[in-house]
């Protein structure tokens, strides 16, 4: 065919891309959005577990954790405003979502991320100078925005911007920036809570700021994406775009595709009313259960509160940071297994080990913990044992980091036709956001009385998972994004929900192999 595309296993075209320099450059200041977001994971775990911070805006959280040393581990840190303070940030990511998928599709991805970095600085700015509780949430309210607004935006980008055959490595660098944000908090955690005076935690909040300004600054840098410029009648530049990001000037086919479907996208009035019919019910299946269930993995319990629940088990305060600091570089390296590799292995197969590796950590974490405390919550965690509990939580974030983590957030961004693309992506956000809020919200209440077996709770979800992949996630590495409907149609079950006249564009500009 001319042009160099080929025909992949879906019955797709793949066209020709390789890795630019002028790619590279444009997904590694997106993929920075992802900064925000693991920062603030990292960052507030942390702060939670410091006393002067806990002095200062929680003393009944903090007297009821002293009281606690000798008593129930499970419930020292029990708190609702305590975990409203963490929390918080994701209702208001929940909100944003429906603004920013507007956003995003009328004035266009880059925009969206600028949006998206200005807020959370404006956020961060309030929370270091916080004086009071009230200042503290309002802060969490602006970097919740600010959340809202990249995690919608930068995952559509780096998968629009991608050549197909590296869309997987790209989009992957999200969860990556997402880990260094991370392991960056951990680090600052543990270098400020022994500031004398107490208030190191002022340093870690305001910091916030730096991952901040460079998804701010480099949305400004960045060009728009092809489908967005397309969609918004900017074809000249469009085009321009596609032939640097491309790496040559032969993208007349890639180009007419694109236009073919955003024609079809631009004959769609409502979007979200177009979602719900029954040709595109797999896609929406996936962009609710994915978030669903990655947020059910228990990671978001690991990482905000990493720092709180070695506290919890034992741990002395720099022990507990010091540990959260290890998870956070095992977090890190093993996303990069993931970049590696989900190209080369595919989707599904990083899915299913992953998701057993996690359920066998689950199981091993929950026994330890019980084995130690019991359901009394009373007594002391051997050093031994202590390691052997990092070791298998290490094991877990590991598992995590390279299935679910970035799988999580690359597969509802690549499953959608264009004409329901902003709308699938917001509802995979605001899945993800409202499972973030729920789950966070109710962590320190949910081991306080299911104790130990809090861990068995989420491994139950780990096999419920893992079985949903094996039989209802078709595999996507290498089909463009325009051809991406094939899937769905060849698949055994969703195949019956898809016309499979909904998968060609008008004029027959598509192929399906009949499968």
């Amino acid at each position: 065919m001319a042009g160099g595309v080929v025909v992949n296993a879906a019955g797709g075209k793949t066209y020709p891309g390789r890795m630019t320099a002028f790619v590279f450059f444009t997904c590694l200041v997106a993929s920075s959005g992802g900064l925000i977001f693991g920062y603030d994971i990292g960052i507030s775990g942390g702060v939670t577990s410091m006393d002067s911070f806990l002095q200062q805006f929680f003393p009944s959280v903090y007297a009821q954790a002293e009281a606690s040393k000798d008593t129930n581990q499970y419930c020292k840190f029990n708190s609702q405003l305590l975990t409203l303070f963490t929390s918080s940030l994701y209702l208001a990511a929940l909100a944003t979502s429906f603004v920013a998928a507007s956003v995003t599709r009328v004035f266009g991805r880059k925009w969206s991320m600028f949006c998206g970095g200005l807020t959370f600085l404006a956020g961060s700015a309030l929370n270091g100078a916080a004086t009071d509780v009230l200042m503290l949430i309002l802060g969490r309210i602006l970097l919740g925005i600010g959340v809202g607004f990249a995690n919608q935006s930068v995952p559509l980008y780096l998968s629009e911007m991608a050549p197909a055959k590296l869309r997987g490595m790209l989009n992957i660098g999200f969860q990556l920036m997402t880990t260094i944000g991370i392991l960056a908090a951990n680090l600052i955690n543990y270098a400020t809570v022994g500031i004398e005076g107490g208030w190191g935690w002022r340093i870690g909040l305001g910091l916030a700021g730096v991952p901040a300004l460079v998804i701010t600054v480099g949305a400004l840098a960045l060009p728009d994406t092809p489908n967005s410029l397309i969609a918004r009648g900017y074809h000249e530049d469009a085009k321009a775009v596609l032939v640097k990001i491309r790496g040559t000037d032969d993208v007349h086919d890639e180009y007419d595709d694109m236009v073919a479907a955003s024609e079809e996208a631009s004959a769609i009035e409502h979007p979200w009313r177009n979602i719900l019919e029954r040709k595109y019910r797999p896609q929406l299946t996936v962009a609710v259960l994915i978030p669903f269930f990655q947020q059910l993995t228990g990671i978001n319990v690991i990482m905000f509160y990493a720092p709180v629940l070695f506290l919890t088990i034992g741990f002395g305060d720099d022990a507990s940071l010091m540990s959260a600091v290890i998870t956070g570089l095992v977090n890190m390296f093993a996303t990069v297994v993931s970049i590696v590799s989900v190209d080369r292995l595919g989707r599904r197969a990083l899915f299913l080990q992953g998701g057993t590796q996690m359920f066998i950590a689950q199981i091993v974490v929950g026994t330890l913990i019980a084995l130690q405390f019991g359901t009394a919550g009373v007594g002391e965690m051997s050093r031994s044992n202590a390691m052997l509990l990092v070791l298998f939580i290490c094991f877990y974030v590991a598992g995590f980091a390279w299935s679910w983590g970035p799988l999580g957030w690359l597969v509802p961004s690549e499953v959608f036709s264009l004409e329901i693309r902003s709308a699938g992506q917001s509802i995979a956000v605001c899945v993800n956001m409202t499972l973030t809020f729920i789950i966070g919200q109710a962590f320190l209440s949910m081991l306080c009385t299911l104790k130990f077996g809090l861990f068995y709770f989420f491994a139950g979800w780990m096999f419920v998972m893992t079985a949903f992949i094996a039989f209802f996630l078709p595999e996507t590495k290498g089909v463009a994004i325009e051809e991406m409907n094939l899937v769905w149609s060849q698949h055994w079950f969703w195949g019956k929900y898809v016309n499979g006249d909904a998968t060609q564009h008008a004029g027959g500009n598509r192929r399906t192999n009949g499968v």
